[in-house]
Order: structure tokens, then C-alpha cells, then sequence
């Protein structure tokens, strides 16, 4: 009876913590659609700057050593069945709808999305949202409300950075490594990407950015008092965020993958 106990609590605790973060999200939008007043709006691009624009050099740098793995580990089976000049086609799709959105999410989860809980985390144990409160100022629309928007618009663009990055490292391993014929691959890689892969991605993308931000100030705003309560609220922030984004696209996949069997019946799956 103690164990089952102990698992009811558990869940309890765990349907609370889920309601109090539909709540948060929900004044989230509340804000974003009613207004996010003056000072968040100076806020948003201080944000923009930290979160979109101080990520490219990582974005990339990842991005094109992905892209070089995979020609790597791609060209030695596409060789023994004598298709080499099409592995541009897997490698740019693989890497536009499904590598680059995850991996730029994964990436700014591990640096953004730990900064944004520490921030808000370190606010919350001095007291400074509660201060914002007793002068009738809403913490979620002055500070949360910035870095969702902030999140939610440069995770697509930085997704832009890492196909591209990740495109022009398959190519140099493909083209200048391994020998594929130039014009092949970049002939097989448009064939085999369409407006509807683009899309995907950054469908993609906009939700990891929502996901992220959202998890990052949760966590933040609820994070237990002192240095510890902080650190534990950056290392939970990572873990929901990382399999959220895991989960979010996998549901992403069948659902985008279906609009497109429906929209384009006969084509079979986008990569196809």
C-alpha cells in the first residue's frame, strides 16, 4: 500500500506540475496576443541579439560537421550499389527537414534555454519577481513574454544557418573528398527537395522555439531558493526540453508527412 501510495503522489504531483505549466503557457499567449507592453518590447531584441545572433558561430560550426559526417558515413553504401551521384538528395533532405531543426533546437536548449532559467531562477530566489508583482507589474509579460517571442522567431533562422552549413559540409565531403560529380549532386539534391521539405523544417523549428522558451521560464519562475535550487532548474529545463523536442517531432513527422501524402497523393513519403 506504501508503494502504490508513493506512485499516486507522484502522479499527482506530476499532473499538478504539468496544469501549472498549461497555465503559465496560456498567460504566455494571453500576453503576446493582448500586448507585450513597452519595456518587453525593448527587451525583445536585447533578446533576439542573445539568443539568435551569439548562437551562429556554434549553429555552424555543427552544422557543417554534421553535414560532413553524414557524406562520410552515407558515400561507402551509396558506392557498392553504384548510386553515389544521388547522395546529395539524402544527405540535403536529411539534413533541411529533420537534422538541422533538431539540432539547432538541441543546441540553443543547452545554451539558451540553461541561461534563461539561471536568469529568471536568480530572480526569483532575490525576490526581484516578487517585487514586480508588488508594483502591480505582470512578471510573465515583462520577462517571459520577450524570451518566447525572441526564441520562437531566431530558431527558424538559425535554422537556416545549419542546413546550409550542414549542405555546404556534405558537398565538400561528397564533391571534394570523394570525387561525386558536382553537377549530380546538386541535380539529385534539388530533385529530392521540394517547398514542402523547406517548410517542414521550420514548422519544425517555430515549435522547438516555443517549446524551449516556455520550458526555460517555467523552470525559472518555479526554481527552489538558493544556488542549488538554480542549478537544478537549468538541469531540468535541459532534460524536459531535450525530450520534448524528441517527442514534438516525432508527432511532427507523422502529421507533416501526412498532410503531404494527402496533399500530393501517390508521391508516397517526402522522400520519395
Amino acid at each position: 500500500m506504501d508503494y502504490l501510495e508513493r506512485i499516486g503522489q507522484r502522479a499527482l504531483f506530476w499532473l499538478e506540475s504539468f496544469g501549472d505549466y498549461g497555465r503559465f503557457v496560456a498567460n504566455i499567449f494571453y500576453w503576446v496576443f493582448r500586448g507585450p507592453g513597452k519595456f518587453a518590447r525593448r527587451q525583445l531584441f536585447a533578446q533576439m541579439f542573445e539568443i539568435g545572433t551569439l548562437s551562429i558561430p556554434v549553429v555552424l560550426i555543427t552544422g557543417a560537421f554534421i553535414g560532413a559526417v553524414l557524406a562520410i558515413e552515407t558515400y561507402p553504401q551509396f558506392q557498392q550499389m553504384g548510386l553515389e551521384t544521388r547522395i546529395g538528395s539524402v544527405i540535403n533532405v536529411s539534413v533541411v527537414k529533420q537534422i538541422g531543426p533538431i539540432l539547432t533546437a538541441v543546441m540553443l536548449a543547452g545554451r539558451v534555454g540553461g541561461s534563461l532559467t539561471a536568469e529568471l531562477g536568480t530572480m526569483k530566489v532575490t525576490e526581484q519577481i516578487d517585487a514586480m508583482r508588488a508594483m502591480a507589474a505582470d512578471p510573465i509579460r515583462a520577462l517571459a513574454v520577450p524570451r518566447f517571442l525572441a526564441c520562437i522567431v531566431m530558431l527558424p533562422l538559425l535554422t537556416i544557418f545549419s542546413d546550409a552549413m550542414g549542405m555546404a559540409g556534405g558537398w565538400f565531403i561528397a564533391v571534394r573528398v570523394f570525387g561525386v560529380d558536382q553537377a549530380d549532386y546538386w541535380n539529385y539534391s534539388r530533385e529530392g527537395i521540394d517547398l514542402f521539405t523547406i517548410n517542414t523544417g521550420f514548422i519544425k523549428a517555430f515549435f522547438f522555439g516555443s517549446a524551449i522558451a516556455s520550458i526555460s521560464c517555467y523552470k525559472g519562475f518555479n526554481c527552489g531558493s538558493g544556488a542549488q535550487g538554480v542549478g537544478k532548474a537549468c538541469t531540468d529545463a535541459f532534460v524536459a526540453s531535450f525530450v520534448t523536442i524528441l517527442v514534438m517531432n516525432f508527432f511532427l513527422a507523422m502529421l507533416l508527412n501526412s498532410i503531404y501524402n494527402n496533399l500530393w497523393p501517390g508521391s508516397g513519403s517526402i522522400f520519395g
